[in-house]
């Protein structure tokens, strides 16, 4: 089984007069041994002071954490057998009809991750894929839309069968872990900070530009 788990920094938000962000993120982090990238956010969140346990609720937030903290753990993400691709959009280069479609705009760019991972053949073809995205919306239709879209692709273009679930951070440990990757990869992009990005770099197999 190959899973690939999916979150995105940064927002969407095309409103100069608000303080949305230069850049967005999408970032994914497929690997076949589940067990592992859970394991690295348990044994981190144990390390933790018990106050500050109590206040996360069981869920690391990477923008919440100390400095401290992400280090430790990007550095343990780093030494398992995990690829991580990540898109990265300058958001005033986005077209305008795009900028009135959200939605689509999301859908699209995830897909070309996946298109991407799989044409580098950087999963096993033949074995199940299970796609774990980060839920970012509460309306059905907009995540059946999604789902949909994914599988139709995957289908037609590859071959493939792709499993989709939507899960929130307290659901799903991996999502947590790829929340600190794809953080780290915003915030190079941002804030011109890649002291984190550092720490995962050699795990990231492709980093590209939309819309340039």
């Amino acid at each position: 089984m190959i899973y690939i788990f999916l979150d995105e920094s940064g927002d969407l938000g095309f409103n100069p007069s608000k303080k949305n962000s230069k850049y967005f993120v999408i970032t994914v982090l497929a690997t076949e041994d589940k067990r592992k990238v859970e394991k690295v956010i348990k044994k981190i969140h144990s390390s933790l002071r018990k106050k500050t346990k109590k206040l996360s609720g069981g869920i690391l937030h990477c923008y919440k954490e100390k400095p401290a903290t992400r280090h430790k753990l990007l550095q343990k993400l780093s030494g398992l057998n995990i690829h991580i691709m990540t898109i990265y959009l300058h958001k005033v280069k986005v077209f305008t009809h795009l900028q009135d479609e959200k939605h689509v705009l999301y859908n699209y760019v995830t897909n070309i991750l996946l298109d991407r991972i799989m044409s580098k053949k950087l999963i096993n073809v033949v074995a199940n894929v299970h796609l774990i995205a980060a839920k970012r919306e509460t309306n059905k239709f907009l995540n059946d839309n999604f789902s949909n879209y994914l599988k139709t692709q995957a289908r037609d273009n590859h071959k493939i069968r792709l499993d989709i679930v939507i899960r929130t951070p307290s659901e799903e440990k991996g999502i947590q872990a790829v929340d600190f990757v794809s953080w780290s990869v915003f915030r190079k992009y941002e804030h011109g900070d890649a002291e984190y990005y550092k720490e995962i770099k050699n795990k990231i197999v492709e980093e590209n530009g939309l819309f340039k």
